[in-house]
């Protein structure tokens, strides 16, 4: 059955799709016409650059970079995958100014258009100082390039350590004036100083120097000399990268920057301890003259000299003035001249005194001179006769010998034990205490009889009278049954 012409009316809804006449396509799904659009801008632009002003960035965990670029009036997203970015010669920031080439694609999961950037510069020199400049203030911020923080460079190193090209004429000048100044021992890092790497070569030279062991088979330097030589902002621009900037504000190492010529300035001068001008001038900051430091030295030796034997002449001169003050021997014996004159003045008179009162004492006792000179005579006549010989000491010697033997012999015969030899016995109370016949009839109880070869305790047997005194007349008598003692 036909269907009337009013159903297929555009202004009619229908609440079916069905075909109409004249109809010669399908209905695409939203996948379809998704990638028709997709390959229809990726045709179109394949191959575009854009410039324009960094909004967003972040970097996802996988590594890929999401951004957008803007200007005055419109905003496009941007990607770039992670193989890529580790190409990129400058970190991206919000409100750098760039110049990104790629091609224009869409994402079907949004319904937007981006941008994947193959690579990204800076979009100009102007844009360039700026992201220099915020770089430097939030790196300043931090405190790395405080004055504080720098470290004096060691007088005369050992050992010296130069980040720089192997290839170049860097190295070569600092050799040279190193070699002219102060010989010294140079180990040389080989880095990049430019271009795509050069930055982490760099920084990781840096730690790597500083990581060193002091006693390790490779000596740890004592300064480090980071050099290139000069070029435009973009050729030096690896020395404005954070990382290595903070690699030299961490560095244990004392550090010189010697990077481009007098005009130049990088972000590494400021985080270094000392900056020079040029490479050359890096070696001759870092060492000293070694004609110069021998002849200072020479002269610290003169004056040292002089030092010692300034003190020597000022003394010999403060002697000799001194000794000038001196008084002369006359004058020192002067005073003690007149005190002996005066000395010998009164021994002369207290001897005439002397004489003059001997002689009224001898007047005095009526003696005249003649017997005094009388009596001189005879004392001279006996001590002449006297002779003087050993016999004079050697006698005294032999009678004062025989008197010492008979004051022996007296002793031994008044020794109240010399008997005991001949069969006599002593009496003694006990204890050795000499006892009389008083206190035997007193009633002391115990003798000591001591004999020659011994001693023998003895009782008394009582009491008895007290003996009489032995007489012409009177009898000895003992007592019943008790031996006569004497």
């Amino acid at each position: 059955m036909a269907c009337p012409a009013s159903y297929y009316d555009d202004n009619d809804p229908a609440l079916v799709a069905a075909s109409r006449s004249g109809d010669n396509s399908q209905a695409l799904t939203i996948t379809e016409i998704s990638q028709a659009l997709k390959r229809t801008v990726e045709d179109r632009f394949g191959f575009v650059r854009v410039r324009g002003e960094l909004s967003g960035v972040k970097r996802a965990a996988s590594g890929h970079l999401y951004c957008s670029l803007k200007d005055e009036k419109a905003v496009i997203d941007a990607v770039m995958w992670k193989g890529t970015t580790g190409r990129l010669a400058f970190k991206p920031e919000d409100g750098l100014e760039v110049v990104a080439t790629g091609k224009l694609t869409t994402y079907p999961g949004r319904s937007k258009y981006q941008i994947v950037m193959e690579s990204m510069e800076i979009a100009g020199e102007g844009a360039l100082l700026a992201l220099l400049e915020k770089t430097r203030q939030r790196l300043a911020a931090e405190g790395l390039f405080a004055p504080e923080r720098k470290r004096r460079l060691p007088f005369a190193p050992k050992v010296i350590g130069v980040v720089t090209s192997p290839t170049g004429a860097v190295i070569r000048d600092i050799l040279h004036r190193l070699r002219d100044r102060f010989p010294t021992h140079v180990i040389v890092w080989p880095v990049l100083v430019q271009g795509q790497g050069a930055a982490s070569q760099v920084a990781n030279a840096v730690r790597g120097f500083g990581a060193l062991d002091e006693h390790g088979p490779v000596p740890r330097p004592d300064l480090l000399i980071v050099a290139r030589g000069g070029g435009s902002i973009e050729d030096l621009w690896s020395f404005n990268e954070e990382e290595v900037v903070r690699a030299i504000a961490a560095s244990p190492i004392p550090v010189i920057s010697a990077v481009g010529h007098e005009t130049d300035t990088t972000l590494a001068d400021h985080a270094a301890d000392a900056r020079a001008p040029t490479p050359t001038a890096a070696a001759e900051m870092a060492v000293p003259v070694r004609r110069e430091l021998a002849a200072f030295l020479e002269d610290l030796g003169l004056r040292q000299k002089r030092a010692v034997w300034r003190p020597l002449e000022m003394g010999r001169e403060r002697l000799a003035a001194r000794a000038q003050r001196l008084p002369t021997p006359e004058t020192l014996l002067q005073p003690a001249r007149q005190r002996l004159d005066d000395l010998a003045e009164r021994l002369r008179r207290g001897l005439t005194d002397r004489a003059a009162a001997g002689r009224e004492r001898l007047a005095k006792a009526r003696l005249s001179p003649a017997m005094l000179s009388r009596n001189l005579r005879d004392a001279k006549g006996r001590l002449a006769a006297v002779r003087l010989t050993p016999a004079l000491l050697t006698r005294p010697l032999a009678d004062k010998r025989q008197q010492l033997a008979a004051l022996e012999r007296l002793r031994l015969q008044l020794d109240p034990e010399a008997p005991l030899a001949r069969g006599y016995a002593l009496v003694s109370a006990p204890g050795h205490r000499a006892i009389s016949s008083r206190e035997v009839a007193a009633g002391q109880p115990v003798l000591t009889l001591k004999f020659a070869d011994g001693t023998l305790d003895v009782a008394t047997g009582g009491a008895r009278k007290a003996p009489r005194k032995s007489g012409p007349s009177a009898a000895k008598v003992s007592p019943p049954g008790q031996p006569k003692l004497l």
